[in-house]
C-alpha cells in the first residue's frame, strides 16, 4: 500500500512538471521563470494547497539528485571566456571594461550586504548575520542569463559586465557557503580541507583537458557509448562522494563539476544533452518539491514572518542597487535601474544555503520558507521590470562591425557590397603595399598601419569588431591574427588558409576557413552541374541571405501560420546542428537560422520583424 502511495505521489509530481511549462506557454507568461512556475505548481499541490503529494525515499532520492545536477549545471553556466575578453571601443562613448566594473560592482554589493544583514541581527529578524549577507549578495544566473538572451544583450558591453557581476556572485556566495557549513556544523571538517577538494579538482582539469585532444575519445562520444556523458556523471558522483569525504556540503562537489567541464569547454552537443537531462526530469522534481514542502498557511500567521518578508525584498533592492549606480558613469539612468533590478533575482543558492541552514538548525522551518518565498517573488519581479526600464538601443546601435586584416581585390569587392545599413566595416592596409583603392563613391575607412603584428592591430583596434575576416598573403600571418582574435574574445573570425594542416589547426580553433582554392573548385563544379543555383550567388536581387529568428513573439508558431507577406522563400532552417527542409507545419524555434532568399526589400523587412 505504501508502495502504491509512493508511486501516485511520483506520477503526481511528474506529471505538473510537464504541464507547467505547457501552461505557461499557452497563457502567454514567458514573463515568469519556468522554474519559479514549477515552485507555484508545488505549492498548490503540497502543504498549502491541496496536500496530494507525501514525500517518500523515492521522491526525496531524485529531489536530492535534482538539487546536485542544478547546482552542476550553475557551475556549467558559468562562461569562463567572459573573464578574458576584452571591452569593445564604442564609436560613441567609452564604455567601462566588463570585468574591472563587474568586479567593483560586486564588492560594492557584499560590502552592503554584509551591513543590511547586521540590521536584520540586530532587529532579531536573523541570528546569523554571515548567511544573511550570502542571501541577500547572491545572484540567480538561472534568471540573468536567459533574460539577457531575450534582450539580445549576451554580447554587449552592458550584458558583459550584468553577467560578470552574477558569474562572481555564483563563485563567491558557493564557495562562503561551504566555509559558513564548515564553520557552523560540527561534523564538518576543517575549512583547510576545503582546499584538498579544489586540489583534487585541478587533478581532474588537467586529465580532462589531456584526454580531450585524443582523437579515440571523439570515436566513442557517438552511438551506445556516449563517453562524454559517462566521464560528466562520473565527475559529478567523484566530486560529491570527495566533498563529503573533505567535510564539505555535496553541493559544492556538483558545483565543481560543472565548474570544471566549463573551463574544459564542452561542445555544444554536450551541453544540449545535459541540459535535457537535467531540466528534461530531475531538476523539475526538485523545484516541484520546494513547493511542496512550502508551508504558506504556517509561514503567513506569523507577524515575524509577515514583517521580514517586505524588509528582504527591500535589503535584496538596495543592496543592488545602490552598486550599479556606478554605470551612470557610462549608461543613462533608465539602463543602470534595469540593470540593478535584473540583479535582484536570487533562487538557487537561496534555496540551498535555507536548506543547509535549517539542516544544520542555524534558522527553523518558518525562516526557510520565508528566505525561499522571497526568492520566487525576486525571480519573478526582476526580469519583468527590467523588461519595462532596458530601453532598446536605436538601428544605428545594432550595426555588425567588420575589421578587413589584408586589403586586396577580394576585401574591398566585398567591403563594398555590404549593407552599409547592416555593417560598420574597416579595412586595415599596409602602407608599402601598392594598391589602388578607389573607394570615392564608399563611406568605410581604411587604416594605414606598419605591419600585420599583433602589437600593431591592437593598436589600431582591429580587435573591438564583432567580425574578423584576415586575407593578407602570408598564411601564417592569417592564422596568428585569426587564433589572436579569437583568444580576444571575437565570437566570428574567418581567415584564409589553403594547406590541410592549418585548415585542420583553425577549424579546432572554431575559426571559418575560407579557401580560394576550394571556394573556386566548388563555384564552377555548381555553373557546371547546377547553373542557375550558381547564379543566385553573384546575381545581388537573387541572392541567398540568412536570418537569424530572435523574436519570442513567433517562437513556436508553424510557418503556415506565420504573419509575414512577401516574395521571400525560406530555403533551409539550420537549428543546432540539425538541418531542416521547411514545410507548412515547421514550427520556428528562438534561435533557428533561416535561409532566405528574395527581393532586397522584402529580405530586410522579414530581417527586422525577426532579429
Amino acid at each position: 500500500m505504501a508502495e502504491h502511495s509512493s508511486i501516485t505521489s511520483l506520477l503526481i509530481v511528474v506529471v505538473v512538471a510537464f504541464l507547467t511549462p505547457i501552461l505557461l506557454h499557452r497563457l502567454r507568461l514567458q514573463a515568469i521563470p519556468v522554474v519559479v512556475a514549477e515552485i507555484i505548481a508545488g505549492i498548490m499541490i503540497g502543504k498549502t494547497g491541496f496536500d496530494i503529494v507525501k514525500p517518500d525515499m523515492w521522491i526525496e532520492t531524485l529531489s536530492t539528485l535534482g538539487f546536485l545536477f542544478l547546482m552542476f549545471l550553475s557551475g556549467l553556466e558559468i562562461d569562463f571566456s567572459a573573464f578574458a575578453r576584452k571591452p569593445k571601443a564604442s564609436k560613441k562613448e567609452k564604455e567601462p571594461n566588463p570585468f574591472i566594473a563587474a568586479s567593483i560592482i560586486f564588492m560594492a554589493i557584499f560590502i552592503l550586504s554584509y551591513g543590511l544583514s547586521y540590521l536584520f541581527v540586530l532587529t532579531g529578524f536573523m541570528d546569523n548575520a554571515f548567511l544573511m549577507t550570502l542571501i541577500i549578495s547572491t545572484i540567480s544566473l538561472g534568471v540573468v542569463v536567459p533574460t539577457l538572451k531575450d534582450a539580445n544583450l549576451m554580447k554587449t558591453t552592458i550584458g558583459q559586465t550584468i553577467l560578470l557581476v552574477a558569474v562572481i556572485a555564483d563563485l563567491v556566495t558557493m564557495i562562503l557557503l561551504a566555509v559558513f557549513v564548515s564553520m557552523n556544523e560540527p561534523d564538518h571538517g576543517s575549512t583547510w580541507l576545503l582546499l584538498g577538494l579544489f586540489a583534487f579538482g585541478v587533478l581532474f582539469y588537467f586529465i580532462g583537458k589531456y584526454f580531450k585532444k585524443r582523437s579515440f575519445v571523439e570515436t566513442m562520444a557517438k552511438g551506445t557509448v556516449q563517453i562524454g556523458t559517462r566521464a560528466v556523471f562520473t565527475l559529478i558522483i567523484v566530486l560529491v562522494a570527495l566533498s563529503e569525504t573533505f567535510g564539505a556540503e555535496n553541493i559544492l562537489g556538483a558545483f565543481l563539476a560543472g565548474v570544471l567541464v566549463s573551463l574544459l569547454s564542452p561542445n555544444k552537443d554536450l551541453v544540449h544533452k545535459l541540459d535535457s537531462f537535467g531540466y528534461g526530469f530531475f531538476i523539475p522534481i526538485f523545484f516541484v518539491m520546494v513547493g511542496v514542502n512550502l508551508d504558506l498557511r504556517a509561514l503567513l500567521a506569523e507577524p515575524k514572518i509577515l514583517t521580514l518578508l517586505p524588509l528582504l525584498l527591500l535589503a535584496l533592492v538596495v543592496s543592488k542597487l545602490i552598486p550599479v549606480s556606478i554605470l551612470k558613469i557610462w549608461y543613462d539612468t533608465k539602463t543602470t535601474i534595469a540593470s540593478g533590478f535584473l540583479l535582484v533575482s536570487t533562487l538557487s543558492l537561496v534555496i540551498a544555503a535555507a536548506t543547509i541552514a535549517e539542516r544544520i538548525n542555524v534558522i527553523d522551518e518558518n525562516m526557510k520558507g520565508a528566505l525561499i518565498l522571497v526568492a520566487v517573488i525576486s525571480s519573478i519581479v526582476s526580469p519583468i521590470v527590467f523588461k519595462k526600464l532596458y530601453a532598446k538601443p536605436d538601428d544605428n546601435e545594432k550595426k555588425i562591425n567588420i575589421s578587413f586584416v589584408g586589403t586586396n581585390q577580394f576585401t574591398l569587392s566585398v567591403a563594398r557590397v555590404l549593407n552599409e545599413q547592416r555593417y560598420d566595416v574597416t579595412l586595415y592596409h599596409i602602407r608599402q603595399e601598392k594598391m589602388e583603392l578607389s573607394v570615392s563613391d564608399h563611406v568605410f575607412p581604411i587604416v594605414d598601419i606598419e605591419d600585420y603584428s599583433l602589437e600593431t592591430l591592437e593598436k589600431h583596434g582591429a580587435f573591438t569588431a564583432d567580425i574578423l575576416v584576415v586575407l593578407t598573403g602570408n598564411e601564417e600571418i592569417n592564422a596568428s591574427v585569426a587564433l589572436a582574435a579569437k583568444e580576444r574574445g571575437i565570437e566570428r573570425v574567418i581567415a584564409l588558409a589553403e594547406t590541410p594542416k592549418q585548415v585542420e589547426r583553425l577549424k579546432a580553433e572554431g575559426i571559418e576557413i575560407m579557401s580560394a582554392l576550394l571556394s573556386t573548385t566548388a563555384m564552377l563544379q555548381a555553373f557546371i552541374e547546377s547553373p542557375r543555383v550558381a547564379r543566385m550567388f553573384i546575381n545581388k536581387d537573387a541572392t541567398l541571405h540568412e536570418i537569424t529568428m530572435n523574436n519570442n513573439e513567433y517562437d513556436g508558431i508553424p510557418l503556415r501560420r506565420f504573419p509575414f507577406m512577401g516574395d521571400c522563400i525560406i530555403v533551409r532552417i539550420f537549428r543546432e546542428n540539425e538541418s531542416i527542409v521547411p514545410h507548412g507545419d515547421t514550427k520556428l524555434h528562438k534561435g533557428d537560422r533561416l535561409i532566405v532568399t528574395g527581393s532586397n526589400e522584402y529580405v530586410a523587412e522579414l530581417r527586422e520583424l525577426l532579429e
